[in-house]
């Protein structure tokens, strides 16, 4: 099968998202301009990043495009049964960092452009392919504005997450935050006379808890999702310096997943009033007491209408007649919601059950069954 050899290259860049992407974007490229793909590479401001937009077929029509993003997720600390970074096939099922989330389609991409390069198309094959995705969809947000001036904007948009090939019409949007809580520092012997910065974070985490109590009972409900309701998640408290000494400082990362339904705009505003509420009620007796909410990554929730057409043409490829919501977050988004592209997700592989875990894999039935939606594709583009 094609799909597994182009794969087996594929896993073999070790692309963590901490690490540069430039190889497996060099063998990208020539894969694809080998066959005949106008291809145009985006570089971040680093250098060291890159993504891809590429086109084969008539510059006059629209299209389509099918996108994805070459980073992976660490291993580090993870038990492997294999080397995550070299392709196992066995027992039905393909091994590797990346199989399922996302290389798995990738691969599937990159043969259907090699049978692409052989057809004659009437409408034009276009392809997206970032990076840094798992770290907020931060390289997809850069490369937007180049879309349209190099392949240019297509008339639907598939993203390839893992889906279990079922079509996807929706996810949360996510805001990920910084809260940074100010007290003021003293001798630990004398500590009920000043303000311990990790009282502060803790009376703030309180109010995030009471917060997302109320959005649970009140807020808005999509019942298609596991969890109807916008969420909050604290991750990580930290601050002190020593144990004899009253901490000035303390920080808070935490985020929250939202409805399509829901602005985040309203909900962040929601997060600053529960902190000047904290916070004015330590200033009664300590004027410094304060929380500094900064935004460090975002990207936009996904609700793409289940009786439009491109949901309708998944449904027709993927030969699924039903719809789905995914619990996680994905750069679908941003094609939708910035650039007014119709979107869905569908791709190969299980989020919930191999998304970022060790002895990740994919099941060869899903690389056929993600081909062969690839295969109608092409009748359809050449017809």
């Amino acid at each position: 099968m094609q799909t597994l050899d182009i794969l087996a290259r594929l896993i073999a860049f070790p692309t963590v998202s901490a690490d540069s992407n430039l190889g497996i974007i060099d063998y990208i490229q020539s894969f694809l301009e080998a066959r005949g793909f106008e291809v145009h590479r985006v570089m971040d401001e680093t250098g060291l990043k890159a993504g891809l937009f590429a086109r084969i077929g008539p510059v006059d029509k629209a299209g389509i495009l099918l996108s994805g993003h070459t980073d992976v997720v660490p291993v580090a600390g993870q038990s492997w049964a294999t080397d995550p970074f070299a392709l196992v096939v066995q027992n039905g099922k393909a091994y590797g960092r990346g199989t399922t989330d996302m290389k798995g389609y990738l691969a599937c991409v990159l043969a259907l452009a090699d049978r692409a390069s052989l057809a004659k198309l009437k409408q034009p094959l276009k392809l997206a392919f970032s990076y840094d995705e798992e770290i907020g969809c931060v390289g997809i947000r850069s490369m937007l504005g180049q879309l349209a001036p190099s392949i240019g904007l297509p008339e639907m948009c598939f993203v390839g997450e893992p889906t279990m090939m079922q079509v996807a019409v929706g996810h949360k949007g996510k805001s990920g935050l910084l809260a940074s809580c100010h007290g003021m520092a003293g001798h630990s012997a004398m500590a009920p006379d000043f303000l311990n910065a990790l009282h502060v974070a803790t009376d703030f985490v309180s109010a995030l808890r009471d917060l997302q109590s109320d959005f649970a009972k009140n807020g808005r409900q999509d019942a298609d999702y596991g969890i109807p309701y916008s969420t909050l998640h604290v991750a990580k408290i930290s601050g002190g310096k020593a144990l004899n000494i009253v901490p000035e400082k303390a920080e808070i990362n935490f985020e929250f997943r939202h409805l399509a339904e829901d602005p985040p705009e309203e909900l962040l505003g929601r997060i600053k009033a529960a902190a000047q509420r904290v916070s004015a009620h330590h200033q009664v007796r300590f004027p410094v007491a304060d929380i500094a909410i900064e935004t460090l990554i975002s990207y936009p929730g996904l609700d793409t209408d289940a009786n439009s057409a491109v949901v309708r043409r998944a449904q027709k490829l993927a030969k699924s007649a039903g719809i789905t919501k995914v619990a996680f977050g994905t750069e679908a988004g941003y094609f939708s919601a910035h650039l007014g592209i119709p979107t869905i997700v569908c791709g190969p592989g299980s989020m919930a059950g191999q998304g970022h875990k060790p002895n990740e894999f994919v099941a060869l039935s899903q690389l056929q069954a993600c081909d062969a939606m690839f295969d109608q594709l092409l009748i359809e583009m050449s017809s």
